[in-house]
Formats: C-alpha cells, sequence, structure tokens
C-alpha cells in the first residue's frame, strides 16, 4: 500500500505525540531528589527543609528534605555522634542524593583546622554512599560583618579541596544588607529572619531546579498531616520581589 504524504505526516504526528507522552510519563515516575539538611539553628530556624520543599513543589519540582539538626553543633560533634546528633546513622541507612551542611557559625574562624577536617570526612562520606555533598556558606552575625570574609574564604577553601559545590548564604545576606538596609534578615544576632530563611529558600531552590524564582510566591505553604494548609512564611510582594530578582541574578561561583 502507497502511503500519500498527508498519511506520513499523520503518523509522524501521532508518534510525535506519543513520544511526548511517554516522556511526561517517565519524569511524572521519577523519583523526588533527596535532601538531608546536616546542621544546627541555622537550618532549622523557620524550617529550611521545608521550605525549600514547599517553594519547589509551588514550581511542580519534586524535593523531598530531611535534616538532622542541633542546635549549637558543629560538624565535628555531628561525625562524632555527640550532642545526640543523629547524622551518621542517616547517612548509612537511607539513600540520599544531595547532603547539605552547616558547620557552627564560629566554627571557620575558631577552629579552621576542626572546619577543614570534619568536611573533608564528611564529603567523603557522602560519596561513598552515592549523594553529593553541598556546604552552606553561613552568614556573618549582625552585630560583626566583617566575619564575612574569613567565613567565606574557608568554605571556598574546603569546596576546593573536597571538589563540592557551595550555597553562597553568606554572600547573598551581605548582599542584601547593602542594598536593602531596611530588609531585615536577622531574628537576633545571628539568626535568620523569616525573610533571611526566604531568601536561603530562593537560593537552594535555584540551586536544586536551576529555575529563576520570579514566580515563587510570597506566602509559603505546605500541607499539614490533616491535609490542611500550613503557612511556613509570610513576606511583603515587594521585598518577594526583591530577594527573587537578587537571588536571580546573583553569580553563585564566587571563584569568577
Amino acid at each position: 500500500m502507497r502511503l500519500t504524504a498527508h498519511t506520513i505526516k499523520r503518523i509522524l504526528s501521532i508518534a510525535l505525540l506519543a513520544f511526548c507522552s511517554l516522556q511526561a510519563l517517565a519524569q511524572d515516575a521519577a523519583p523526588p531528589k533527596r535532601i538531608l539538611f546536616v546542621g544546627n539553628s541555622f537550618t532549622y530556624f523557620y524550617n529550611l527543609p521545608q521550605v525549600v520543599a514547599a517553594m519547589a513543589a509551588s514550581q511542580g519540582v519534586s524535593l523531598e528534605t530531611r535534616q538532622s539538626t542541633v542546635g549549637g553543633s558543629n560538624l565535628e560533634q555531628h561525625w562524632k555522634e555527640e550532642k545526640g546528633t543523629q547524622t551518621r546513622r542517616l547517612l548509612e541507612e537511607q539513600r540520599w542524593d544531595y547532603v547539605v551542611f552547616n558547620n557552627h557559625s564560629l566554627s571557620a574562624i575558631d577552629h579552621p583546622e576542626s572546619f577543614m577536617e570534619y568536611g573533608r570526612k564528611f564529603a567523603g562520606l557522602v560519596r561513598e554512599k552515592g549523594a553529593e555533598p553541598i556546604f552552606m556558606m553561613t552568614w556573618a552575625y549582625k552585630s560583626n560583618p566583617l566575619m564575612q570574609d574569613r567565613i567565606t574564604e574557608m568554605y571556598l577553601r574546603l569546596a576546593e579541596e573536597t571538589g563540592a559545590d557551595y550555597v553562597p548564604a553568606g554572600p547573598l545576606f551581605a548582599s542584601v544588607r547593602a542594598l536593602r538596609p531596611d530588609l531585615e534578615l536577622f531574628f537576633d544576632d545571628k539568626h535568620p529572619s523569616s525573610n533571611g530563611t526566604y531568601l536561603l529558600g530562593l537560593a537552594f531552590f535555584k540551586y536544586f531546579s536551576g529555575k529563576g524564582t520570579s514566580a515563587i510566591p510570597e506566602r509559603v505553604t505546605t500541607l499539614d498531616a490533616n491535609g490542611e494548609k500550613l503557612y511556613l512564611l509570610f513576606l511583603h510582594e515587594t521585598d518577594a520581589d526583591f530577594l527573587q530578582q537578587l537571588i536571580d541574578t546573583f553569580d553563585f561561583d564566587l571563584d569568577d
């Protein structure tokens, strides 16, 4: 049977449609990226892991986030399973795609040898388990912006030695403080406010998704155990817009 050009075109169109449908089904069936956040109160203030997952869900991106956090803890204590930390057990018993680490806020300044040693140890262990380590470059205290240069230097050194990525939270905080000193990023002298956590959430969403942030709502929500809407963060629209613009134009590669 001789096929006409019109018939061939219809067959190709149907085949293309079927291929696209199969691709969409494959994407829907793909498991979410599993991310473990390890650290202390810099991570759990205003529920950063949940905020990242909720922001992603609002954009149709599937991220599953968990945390292993103990207030005031450093990575040496996480490694040695002190202060009730459970990080080593979680790495041994569960599968992760990424593990995000933040060390104690003063570790890079006051204990640089420990900072480097346990950063290297965790990076190696995470890779042994088939995941990728990421370091959250922390921020200077509100009362002492001069801390940032040393913190940035040490995280860049650690990232270079381990071949790991980082999210430049501290430099982002510094940029906001310079451009919008009226926008409060701090709950107290060191912990992030809801604005600060929104900024961090945008940064991690951009890192994990590769997408822009302009469509993320200023009210970040999730669902509680009963399936009802739970509000994680409230921002003013103008402040959310500013933070989104900053994230979308910020060069995350500080080595450039």
